[in-house]
C-alpha cells in the first residue's frame, strides 16, 4: 500500500487521534498505538449507546484496526526508555493529550525533534497548542456549542441543535491524516521533519466555510427557519418536509416548475428571483402542498421532472440501501472476544478498491513482546520490564 514503510506512533485516545491515526494504517502505515497498562485507555472502557460485544467497546473497535498495541507505564524510567527507542525510528507520532502534558513527561516536540529531526510530530489538541482556551477540554458538543454549529442548526422554535454524531471530531480526524501526510511529502524534498498542529477549533469552523465565509464579507444570514429550510443561507426550498406519511428533503429548485409539479397556486404566487427575499414564505408553501400525498408518490414526481430531492431514512433503510452496499461501505471482521464485528469501511477507493483490513483491531498489549523484539529486547529484559511494571 501507499504508506508501506511509513512507522506511526499513536499516543491517542478518544476518537480523533486514533480515526486519524486509523486512515493512516489502512494506507499501510505501521501503526503502533501505546497503551497504558491495565485498563488500557478511555475507549477501550466506553462505548456509545453502551455497545459492547462480549465485554468488548466497539468504540474502541470501530478506530483500531490494523494497528499494534504495545503497553507502556510513560511514568517510569524503563517505559519511557522504550518509548525513546521506538522514536529513534518512527517516521510519525500522532498525540492527542492535552497541551503539555507530554512535555511535562519529556516527550514535547523540541526534545522529541532533538532525538529524530526527520519526524513528523502531529499535536491534536481542542483549542490549538496555546492560547487563552488551550487548557479547556476539547469535547465535540463543546465544540459545536461554542463556534457556531449549534447556533445555526435546528428549527427557529428549537434550542441551538448540534449535529447527531461526532462531525468536528471526525473531521479533525480527516485533518490529521491530511496534516501527516503534507509534512510526509515535504520531508520528502527537504529531509527533515516538522510539527503538524490540528484542533477541533479548527475543524469546527472548517466545517462553516460556507456559511462563515459569507459573513465575513457580509452576507446577510437569515435566522434559522420555522418551515423546514436546512440553513440560515440557501434560497428556498432548501429543507426537508412533511409528506402525508413521513419525510422529505428538497432542494434547490425553480419555483415555477414545483408550482406545476404540485399543483401549489400559492407557490405560482412567487418568482425564483424571491427564493431568497421571501424564503420563508416558500418554504410554508411547499410545506402544505407536499402534506398531500406520500413520500414514494412525491418521490416519483418530483424526480419525473428533474427536481432535486430524497427521502429521509433511518439506520435500518440505509444499511439496507442499495448503493450504500454497491458501494461496500461496510466490512466485517472476527475478533477473538468480540466475534463477528460489522465497521464502517476505509472512505476511498484506490484503482477500485478498498485498501484491505490487514489487522482486527489489537487486544490490550498484545503485540508488546513483538514490538520489543524488533527494538532489540531479548526475552529476558521483556520479562524484566513486565516484572518491573513498565509494560
Amino acid at each position: 500500500m501507499f504508506l508501506t514503510g511509513v512507522h506511526v506512533l499513536s499516543l491517542t485516545h478518544f476518537l480523533q487521534g486514533p480515526s486519524g491515526v486509523q486512515f493512516l494504517a489502512d494506507l499501510g502505515a505501521d501503526v503502533v498505538k501505546i497503551e497504558p497498562p491495565g485498563r488500557g485507555p478511555y475507549e477501550r472502557s466506553w462505548s456509545g449507546a453502551e455497545t459492547f460485544l462480549n465485554g468488548e467497546s466497539v468504540f474502541f473497535l470501530l478506530a483500531h484496526r490494523n494497528q499494534r498495541s504495545v503497553t507502556l507505564n510513560l511514568k517510569s524510567d524503563q517505559g519511557k526508555e522504550v518509548l525513546w527507542r521506538l522514536i529513534q525510528t518512527a517516521d510519525v507520532l500522532v498525540e492527542n493529550y492535552r497541551p503539555g502534558v507530554l512535555d511535562r513527561l519529556g516527550f514535547g516536540y523540541e526534545a522529541v525533534s532533538r532525538t529524530n529531526p526527520r519526524i513528523i510530530y502531529c499535536a491534536c489538541s481542542g483549542y490549538g497548542p496555546d492560547g487563552p482556551y488551550h487548557n479547556r477540554p476539547g469535547q465535540d458538543l463543546l465544540l459545536q456549542a461554542e463556534f457556531g454549529l449549534a447556533a445555526i442548526t435546528g428549527g427557529a422554535d428549537a434550542p441551538p441543535t448540534p449535529a447527531g454524531t461526532a462531525i468536528v471530531d471526525q473531521h479533525g480526524a480527516a485533518l490529521v491524516a491530511v496534516g501527516v501526510l503534507a509534512a510526509l511529502r515535504g520531508r520528502d524534498r527537504t529531509g527533515k521533519g516538522c510539527r503538524v498542529d490540528v484542533s477541533l477549533l479548527a475543524a469546527a469552523l472548517d466545517l462553516q466555510i460556507e456559511p462563515l465565509t459569507y459573513y465575513l464579507n457580509g452576507g446577510r444570514l437569515e435566522p434559522r427557519s420555522r418551515s423546514g429550510l436546512g440553513t440560515t443561507f440557501h434560497q428556498a426550498p432548501y429543507g426537508i418536509y412533511p409528506t402525508s406519511d413521513g419525510w422529505i428533503a428538497v432542494s434547490l429548485s425553480p419555483i415555477e416548475r414545483l408550482a406545476e409539479v404540485t399543483g401549489s397556486t400559492a407557490l405560482a404566487g412567487f418568482r425564483d428571483e424571491e427564493r431568497y427575499t421571501r424564503r420563508e414564505e416558500i418554504s410554508a408553501a411547499l410545506t402544505q402542498a407536499l402534506r398531500a400525498r406520500t413520500t414514494r408518490d412525491w418521490l416519483e414526481a418530483l424526480r419525473a421532472a428533474d427536481l432535486w430531492c430524497a427521502p429521509v431514512k433511518t439506520y435500518a433503510e440505509v444499511v439496507e440501501d442499495p448503493q450504500v452496499q454497491w458501494n461496500r461501505a461496510f466490512a466485517e471482521i472476527d475478533h477473538p472476544r468480540a466475534g463477528r464485528v460489522r465497521l464502517l469501511a476505509h472512505p476511498i477507493r484506490y484503482d477500485g478498491q478498498p485498501p484491505p483490513i490487514v489487522k482486527r483491531p489489537p487486544l490490550l498489549g498484545e503485540d508488546t513482546d513483538d514490538v520489543l523484539r524488533e527494538l532489540g529486547y531479548g526475552a529476558a529484559d521483556i520479562e524484566r520490564l513486565r516484572r518491573d511494571g513498565a509494560i
